[in-house]
């Protein structure tokens, strides 16, 4: 089971992932003072020869972490970017039906780049094969952190714990 881990001003550290740790990596963090638990697991106990403790659920640091603001190009990130839309007929895609799409294709010199790689359903990306002027509705570009962060916001989270939704809103 993971540990929701949150930064000291009650925010995750990390959105994208979400900063989700280890329950051994929570109770490493309690037994050395560096955070405050807020929730437990209710029916998870663990224990050595001489100490006993709940499962933490959610956690916070005691001290602020700077958290990383860059963009890192992924697929994950690129369906992020476009809302899992396809860019070329406007379809609502799931994960396991979003592919990627070159703009330019690689035989011509493509990149896998945040500026050449569209979200594309399947059938669009097949029509598309090596067509250089199908383009898609909307060019691709480099999203801000913020952006994919508020994008991830709006899908739903697979959460560990009923307790988390409190801090992912």
């Amino acid at each position: 089971m993971d540990v929701l881990l949150l930064n000291a001003d009650a925010q995750p550290v990390s959105f994208l992932p979400l900063s989700a740790i280890s329950w051994k990596d929570a109770i490493v963090y309690m037994w050395q003072d560096k955070c405050v638990v807020l929730e437990w697991y209710d029916d998870w106990t663990v224990h050595s020869e001489k100490w006993e403790t709940k499962v933490p659920a959610v956690i916070m640091l005691k001290e602020m972490m700077k958290s990383k603001k860059n963009t890192r190009f992924s697929k994950t990130n690129v369906f992020l970017r476009d809302n899992f839309i396809c860019q070329y007929c406007d379809e609502k895609l799931t994960r396991s039906t979003a592919t990627l799409d070159h703009v330019l294709p690689q035989c011509f010199g493509g990149k896998t780049s945040w500026e050449n790689v569209a979200t594309s359903c399947g059938p669009c990306n097949h029509n598309k094969g090596n067509n250089k002027k199908i383009v898609p509705k909307v060019m691709p570009r480099k999203p801000t952190y913020y952006e994919l962060v508020r994008n991830r916001r709006e899908i739903s989270w697979n959460v560990k714990h009923d307790s988390w939704n409190t801090y992912l809103q």
